[in-house]
């Protein structure tokens, strides 16, 4: 379990993260999602005691990160692609994280083999692509077993192949009750991974919580020859959460009903419906609406 509470940072004249405060639950993929600017890296980096905050905690486990007995055990994390040693070799760089990390030597070929680094082990790090340097921070993270990672775009420069393999390496360590904090631009990948979602804007929180229960309830799109008596037939349940939209001559959009509620009435009153498609919402339209702006 992660906890922040009350986190603030400011550099100089600039706030980059205000009075923030949300938590991330263990057995989940939770994303971490903002505009650019919005203290993601920031709040990252104080939780990882890289960044002093001027205020409040952020915790792993109830304890500050500095405060954990052999932290990389217990925490890995991705928050960028450099760091590499030019002249190592991908499988030297991991038996050197693995010896100054006290981790059994056997735990390099484990990981190497999980996360693909086994295919270029043998490549200096200076030769490797974004994406291969993605694997590679990866796997290192990975050394110790953590129970909790914390990742920075892990997906950066990853192909559409190697981005799918991510979702379902993350998901399936989620699945072992791991703690998984994942910030990310592509909206559409983060819809397929990500259960929960903690959004922030200019360093404070817009919102947090299950993916499903932010959307809400998904509009209904229909079309009828009788749309004015069925507006008013809807609008006559006097429900505070129905809404209908005039979308057309023939069209309506309606929320707060489903549409088995909106068919069952329409039959009650005789009116034809010659279509009814309930709205999908996407993860890109809820970002936009509640951060205001584009990852």
């Amino acid at each position: 379990m992660i906890e922040v509470r009350g986190l603030s940072k400011t550099f100089g004249a600039v706030t980059a993260v205000s009075d923030l405060s949300f938590d991330v639950a263990a057995g989940i993929v939770t994303a971490f999602l903002g505009p650019n600017s919005a203290g993601k890296t920031t709040t990252m980096r104080m939780l990882l005691g890289l960044v002093t905050p001027n205020a409040g905690v952020a915790t792993i486990g109830g304890r500050r990160y500095a405060d954990l007995p052999h932290p990389s055990s217990q925490v890995g994390a991705v928050l960028d692609t450099s760091g590499f040693h030019p002249a190592h070799t991908a499988h030297a760089h991991l038996r050197l994280y693995a010896r100054m990390g006290g981790h059994p030597r056997s735990r390099v070929g484990e990981v190497m083999d999980l996360t693909g680094v086994a295919a270029f082990a043998g490549r200096r790090t200076r030769t490797l692509s974004t994406g291969m340097r993605q694997r590679l921070h990866l796997a290192t993270a990975l050394l110790g077993d953590p129970r909790v990672l914390v990742l920075d775009e892990p997906g950066n420069g990853l192909d559409p192949e190697g981005i799918a393999w991510l979702r379902r390496f993350l998901r399936d360590l989620a699945g072992q009750d791991r703690t998984i904090l994942v910030s990310s631009h592509v909206l559409s990948e983060v819809e397929q991974m990500a259960e929960h979602v903690v959004v922030v804007r200019e360093g404070r929180l817009v919102a947090a919580g299950a993916v499903a229960n932010l959307y809400g309830a998904a509009a209904v799109h229909l079309r009828s020859p009788q749309a004015g008596q069925l507006r008013t037939v809807l609008l006559g349940r006097r429900e505070p959460a129905v809404t209908v939209e005039a979308t057309g001559s023939d069209a309506l959009r309606v929320h707060g009903l489903t549409s088995a509620e909106i068919a069952a009435d329409a039959a009650a009153h005789g009116i034809a419906l010659h279509e009814i498609t309930p709205e999908r919402p996407t993860l890109e339209k809820l970002f936009l609406d509640l951060a205001g702006g584009t990852v």
